[in-house]
């Protein structure tokens, strides 16, 4: 290879070096005139038919070329990786003179924010918020509730049972026996909190759930005041017209029983598996105290009497607002939670 073919390549290559506008076309420009097939590499081969003296003046003129290439090369590599190191420097910079991001605001399970509600309520109507313990004695569970080893409605309650006799509570009433026993009548109370129960989970049934109970004992107390203490409820919670329906029901800690039913709120009535396809949802259980529970709790049921209702608030949540699966409540999804 002459030197005027060397000076052309060197002058050729440079150009393609500086008009390079990616790595990519820069490494094309590298394999083409220094890789081992290159024209470098190729001109380096044809040294060996030169004669001496032309030998050495090629092949000085030849190493120059390279090394101005390699230098070139060098160059706008350099070029390239501190353009693309401040590019991210720019896509990523924070400013580290500002206030860290605060914590993200939480909110109230929709449970608790109905129960903080129901509460206000009763307290407005001269009720007694109470609580007690989650794990319980079976006297207080069911034999204090009319309901004693042989009855047959502990069947309906299939309950987890503890050492000791001990029942992981499986309603709030028996808050309504130490009511009554530590306070006494005259005595209205409600009762909220979390219950127990060995139940097959569906969409509308869980093994962990909560209620609200609540209890009026006085004198000549009839079925007219616990309407209009459930209708008050219902009315304060929905905010708007229910269809209500009250049925006669069975609980041997009230005698006349009833169960007070909604028109599903998810379907409308025409039936899903909240209702149980058959358009009601059975959200409030009620009825007369029954003498024996004031009896057993040492209240003379010929001088007093009330009402009691338990009702679903977990239940009575998904009719609020809508909610057609009661395991989405406790699934801790905060996608979930963060609607309310």
């Amino acid at each position: 290879m002459s030197e005027e073919q060397l000076n052309e390549l060197s002058s050729r290559a440079l150009q393609r070096i500086e008009a390079a506008s990616t790595e990519e076309e820069l490494e094309t420009v590298r394999v083409e005139a220094l890789g081992r097939k290159g024209a470098l590499a190729q001109a380096s081969r044809q040294m060996g038919a030169l004669a001496p003296e032309e030998r050495a003046r090629i092949g000085k003129l030849l190493n120059a070329v390279k090394q101005s290439l390699e230098s070139s090369l060098e160059r706008r590599k350099a070029a390239f990786a501190e353009k693309a190191l401040r590019e991210r420097l720019e896509s990523e910079w924070v400013d580290l003179t500002l206030p860290a991001p605060g914590i993200r605001p939480g909110s109230l399970h929709p449970v608790t924010q109905v129960q903080a509600e129901l509460e206000d309520l009763f307290i407005s109507l001269g009720f007694t918020v109470l609580g007690g313990p989650e794990v319980e004695t079976e006297r207080n569970n069911f034999d204090a509730l009319n309901i004693p080893p042989e009855h047959p409605a502990r069947d309906m309650q299939d309950t987890f049972w503890l050492e000791g006799g001990y029942v992981l509570r499986t309603h709030t009433s028996p808050v309504q026996v130490r009511g009554m026993e530590r306070l006494g009548p005259p005595l209205r109370m409600i009762a909220p909190g979390r219950v127990f129960r060995n139940e097959e989970v569906d969409a509308s049934h869980e093994h962990t759930f909560y209620q609200i109970e609540g209890m009026m004992v006085d004198r000549d107390v009839s079925i007219a005041h616990l309407l209009y203490f459930m209708k008050t409820l219902i009315s304060a919670i929905f905010h708007r017209d229910v269809t209500v329906r009250l049925r006669p029901g069975y609980f041997p800690f009230v005698e006349p029983g009833f169960e007070l039913d909604i028109h599903c709120l998810i379907c409308g009535g025409k039936g899903c598996p909240v209702c149980k396809y058959n358009g009601w949802v059975e959200l409030l259980p009620c009825g007369l105290v029954h003498p024996n529970v004031l009896r057993m709790s040492g209240i003379d049921p010929e001088e007093w009497n009330g009402f009691a209702f338990g009702l679903g608030l977990t239940r009575l949540v998904m009719m609020r607002y809508g909610i057609d699966d009661i395991r989405l409540l406790m699934s801790g999804d905060l996608r979930f939670l963060r609607q309310f």
